[in-house]
């Protein structure tokens, strides 16, 4: 909680009372783009474990299993800086050369799948996950690539932050090229080409806020239909080998991009396609080379998010080694520092919150009985993650390190995992799916639902102060973690989570009276934080609605949760809920995140829920006139 609370402030602006002197005084780091609340614990955490595996390398901390083992050697080779400088580009070139040597698309279709496998960039993008309309099997999803710059809107003619990241992007490029032993003028060229085949591919793929609408994700589309998208590569060959049998259903969550494909694919394109692949390959992989191609390689995002500095030559090596090990490095964490009594006790207050839930859907007087009866049994079906998974990802067991002295590199070992994940990935079509399995590591600092699944996880590092302390009173914690788990449950019933039934299945489950009933009150929530001025911009509402109904159904039961304890304080939980929303962070970061995150800016978060709840107005006598006071009439009240 914040030291010092300004308590005239309280009436007119509650973020600011609780954050305003730390606000005053905070200060980026230099290689961060914000800092406070969740970069806070995320630091502390880097800081615990880098000392850990300081002395892991030293020899001086012993490990019990072959997974961090093999990190350890890992971590060992990454930390090798005089070795990364002495090999330079050489690991890196194999795979210019494969680009290089394709003189059209049937050299590329001839090699698809491998080259899929391998981890080559692809003008279209495959995944496994559960089936949409049968959520016990894995089924595979079809889509297009990553663009250059963040968002498609980007490419939209006037747009200002395009006509400033664009010359950044394409003078880093240009020196990555370079670095990889390109000449000046080849790789001006490569660059400029790759740009144009970028923008042709923009105008064919989802913004943010289309892709924010689960909706319209499910697009199922035959294997022929999916292959004859393109004449100039056998798409079907590369798909059946890959998941090893034939699809009957491919889902295309953006159908107008493989509608468009064969446009893209045009033989005018190849040349311009061909750079796309070097581009992307020499982006994606730079920063596991030299010091030099690494801090290069930063300068983009740098520009993107505002941070000052590249990451220092330490800090990047563990970013590196704990990012290809993430959950060898989550259970390790999780084992030492969160451990069993601590998930058992999280576990408790997941299940006291769902129970919670339950009464306020028992209480509900807009949804009919029906709707009713299937939002509990929906809660009754959660699978409820805390802390860290029972035992570590099977997958990592096949990660073997191939040490320098047998002429392993960096970029060799990534691209061998590579290789390992994305057949486990491909293996998995058609096979039961496994709703235990991790999508986040336990030493990060976050929570998610997974909507295909209906579960909801909490990661063993997002489970400390402010969030969550034993040192906290029960409405501190509810105002932190409470409403960051009731958060999470409400996500089963925002206008994308409430598409699903309670095995995660796309199942329409409400009446239609209830349906259009539910959508009006979304777009209440849309309407309240639409247009809203934040960092010289406006809030998209449309974009950020399904999280905001996260938030606001969240803040709701856990307020409700800490008026039912004996200690209850909902000064403090008002209090602590705008404390964990803590946050000083770059312009560049607030303009990027207000264009294409579905989350609304931390302040607006902290401030414009608590506005939809009459004890906030009890709690703190706000009144007509005060900055905080809203009518009862604007109150938005979903769930």
């Amino acid at each position: 909680m914040a030291e010092t609370i300004n308590e005239p402030e309280l009436k007119n602006d509650l973020y600011d009372a609780v954050n305003g002197e730390w606000l005053k005084t905070a200060t980026i780091p230099g290689d961060h783009a914000t800092t406070g609340g969740f970069t806070d614990l995320a630091d502390g955490i880097e800081e615990t474990l880098m000392a850990d595996f300081d002395q892991l390398l030293a020899g001086q901390l012993d490990v019990n299993s072959d997974e961090m083992n093999q990190f350890k050697a890992f971590y060992q080779l990454v930390r090798d800086f005089d070795k990364r400088e002495q090999d330079g580009s050489k690991p890196l070139k194999p795979f210019l050369d494969r680009i290089e040597a394709l003189n059209n698309y049937q050299d590329l279709s001839d090699q698809l799948a491998d080259w899929i496998l391998t981890g080559l960039p692809t003008p279209f993008s495959l995944d496994i996950d559960s089936d949409m309309k049968n959520s016990t099997t894995y089924a595979l999803f079809a889509g297009g690539p990553r663009l250059f710059l963040p968002d498609k809107t980007y490419y939209e003619a006037g747009n200002q932050a395009a006509q400033q990241l664009m010359p950044v992007f394409t003078k880093m490029m240009t020196q990555l090229l370079t670095q990889a032993g390109y000449d000046d003028a080849h790789a001006s060229t490569i660059v400029k080409q790759a740009i144009a085949f970028d923008r042709s591919v923009a105008p064919h793929v989802k913004s943010a806020e289309e892709g924010a609408d689960y909706s319209k994700m499910y697009n199922p589309r035959t294997l022929d239909q999916i292959a004859a998208s393109t004449s100039q590569l056998d798409l079907k060959t590369a798909i059946t080998t890959l998941v090893n049998g034939t699809p009957e259903v491919i889902i295309t969550p953006e159908p107008d991009y493989f509608e468009a494909l064969n446009e893209i694919l045009s033989d005018d394109h190849f040349a311009a396609m061909k750079s796309w692949l070097l581009v992307k390959t020499v982006m994606g992989l730079s920063s596991y080379l030299t010091e030099e191609q690494r801090q290069t390689s930063t300068i983009y995002g740098r520009a993107l998010s505002g941070r000052k500095e590249a990451r220092n030559q330490k800090k990047a090596a563990y970013d590196l080694a704990t990012g290809v090990f993430d959950q060898v490095v989550g259970d390790y964490y999780g084992r030492k520092y969160f451990g069993e009594a601590a998930k058992q006790d999280v576990h408790d207050m997941v299940v006291k919150m769902v129970n919670v839930y339950k009464k306020r859907l028992a209480n509900n007087t807009w949804l009919g009985k029906a709707t009713r009866d299937k939002a509990v049994l929906k809660l009754d079906k959660l699978g409820i993650q805390v802390g860290y998974p029972d035992q570590i990802d099977a997958l990592y067991k096949q990660f073997k390190v191939t040490p320098a002295s047998k002429g392993g590199s960096v970029l060799s070992n990534v691209m061998a995992f590579t290789r390992i994940r994305n057949l486990d990935e491909f293996a998995r079509w058609n096979q039961p799916v496994d709703r235990t399995r991790w999508e986040m590591s336990a030493h990060t600092v976050n929570a998610y639902f997974h909507p295909f699944h209906n579960i909801i996880v909490f990661p063993a590092a997002i489970l400390q102060a402010p969030f969550y302390s034993l040192k906290q009173s029960s409405s501190q914690n509810f105002g932190g973690i409470g409403a960051v788990i009731a958060h999470e449950i409400s996500h089963a019933f925002d206008n994308n989570g409430s598409l699903f039934d309670e095995y995660g299945n796309l199942n329409n489950w409400w009446t239609e009276a209830d349906n259009k009933h539910f959508h009006e009150l979304a777009q209440n929530m849309i309407d309240e934080f639409d247009g809203l001025a934040y960092a010289g911009q406006t809030v998209n509402g449309k974009l950020t609605v399904s999280e905001n109904i996260a938030d606001a159904g969240g803040l709701s039961c856990a307020l409700e949760a800490a008026k039912g304890e004996p200690d209850v304080d909902l000064r403090a939980f008002f209090l602590n809920w705008a404390a964990i929303w803590r946050q000083k962070a770059t312009q560049e970061r607030e303009q990027l995140l207000l264009a294409i995150d579905v989350h609304a800016p931390a302040k607006l978060r902290a401030n414009v829920q608590v506005q939809n709840l009459d004890d906030f107005f009890d709690t703190f006598d706000v009144k007509p006139g005060d900055g905080m006071y809203k009518a009862p009439a604007d109150r938005v009240k979903i769930w």
